[in-house]
């Protein structure tokens, strides 16, 4: 059976596109358009969809306290289609904080084009939201933590080179990693991955290693996610800039629409930030951040890949276990969407299996196993 959608949008403009693209599809199959909640609940009376793709500001009622009530009373997967603004990005972030799975972008002007431009996107992300049916009962709204004074960081600026294209997709090299005894942690995620880096990064200490993070996560969004992370936990949390230092108690978050890279510098770790193609079909890659750190840091980093559709970062783990890193990937009991580690694990790039409660302590001991 095709993938049932109902489509909520105040838009005509937005329902019509969204209609027409998600309508090519064969394994898609469009079962509404309305342009707000009510009508919504009363179209769902007659068909429950298996998607939603739904708008946030509306007329009557908006999206997020539809959602909210839609994940109270019936978990259904929902695509949030969102205003490129910074208001938007912070009410989109509040949506997949209470159960959205994904982010359709739409600009103020030129919504025709830019919609149908992005048609590859838009079908990917409902095929991503299908794929945690029956599974929406993981997701949970996070309690804030009381977050502790702030630390003082002091970020250390170094002049590095600017790499081309060909390099994000350079494999490790095999040398020696002597001068830099400091370990890091690489993590790369995707679908239902806010809520679980809401889990898992308030879970962790002050002198926890250093962390360097891809969530698939359109532009103009990842800053706003970094600062509402940071909210939450008493590490620091922040969208990555060029150059900047990898230190204890810090973990940064690539930007929406950039590569990100570990590099290695005497004594210590720092990232670079960096146009270039995609990369197993996304800008950030998990595979690009894996290989980097595959190949500056080896055996001093620990690698985790977690829920997420699809593979990237399944053959960037294993050159990273290749070069004698550690690496982890999250069990299927606790994914929404069991896609990326899966791969890894069939690619043979996988040292352990751990729930999402697990991952904070071994975060914090670094490793994945004491022998290593």
């Amino acid at each position: 059976m095709p993938i049932s959608v109902l489509i909520v949008d105040d838009s005509a403009v937005v329902r019509q596109v969204v209609s027409e693209e998600l309508g090519r599809e064969a394994d898609i199959k469009v079962i509404g358009a309305v342009a707000d909640p009510i009508f919504a609940q009363e179209r769902m009376k007659l068909a429950w969809p298996d998607v939603i793709v739904l708008d946030i500001e509306m007329p009557r009622m908006d999206g997020i306290t539809f959602l909210k009530k839609l994940m109270s009373e019936r978990p259904t997967p929902v695509v949030i289609c969102s205003s490129l603004t910074e208001k938007g990005a912070a009410v989109t972030l509040e949506a997949l904080s209470n159960g959205a799975l994904g982010i359709i972008t739409k600009p103020s002007i030129g919504v025709r084009d830019f919609l149908q431009d992005s048609s590859a996107d838009l079908v990917s992300a409902v095929r991503a939201a299908y794929a945690a049916t029956g599974r929406l009962r993981l997701l949970r709204p996070v309690v804030p933590l009381a977050k502790p004074a702030p630390q003082s960081f002091v970020a250390e600026k170094i002049n590095s080179p600017k790499l081309s294209a060909d390099a994000i997709l350079e494999a490790p090299n095999g040398t020696p990693f002597s001068g830099v005894t400091e370990r890091i942690v690489v993590l790369g995620i995707s679908t239902g991955g806010v809520q679980a880096l809401e889990q898992v990064l308030p879970a962790l200490g002050s002198d926890c290693p250093a962390l360097a993070i891809v969530q698939h996560m359109p532009e103009k969004f990842t800053a706003t996610f970094a600062h509402r992370l940071n909210s939450l936990c008493c590490i620091e949390v922040k969208e990555a800039q060029n150059n900047d230092r990898m230190q204890r108690g810090r973990a940064l978050i690539a930007p929406g629409g950039k590569h990100l890279l570990v590099k290695r510098a005497t004594g210590h770790y720092y990232v670079e930030v960096v146009d270039g193609p995609l990369v197993s079909r996304h800008r950030p890659s998990v595979d690009v951040l894996f290989r980097s750190a595959a190949k500056s840091a080896g055996r001093n980093a620990l690698g985790i890949i977690m829920t997420g559709m699809g593979d990237d970062g399944a053959k960037g783990l294993k050159e990273m276990r290749d070069s004698g890193s550690a690496t982890l990937a999250q069990d299927e009991a606790s994914c929404i969407v069991f896609g990326m580690p899966k791969e890894a694990i069939r690619l043979g790039g996988v040292d352990q299996v751990a729930g999402l409660n697990e991952i904070p302590a071994l975060i914090e001991r670094g490793r994945t196993r004491m022998d290593k």
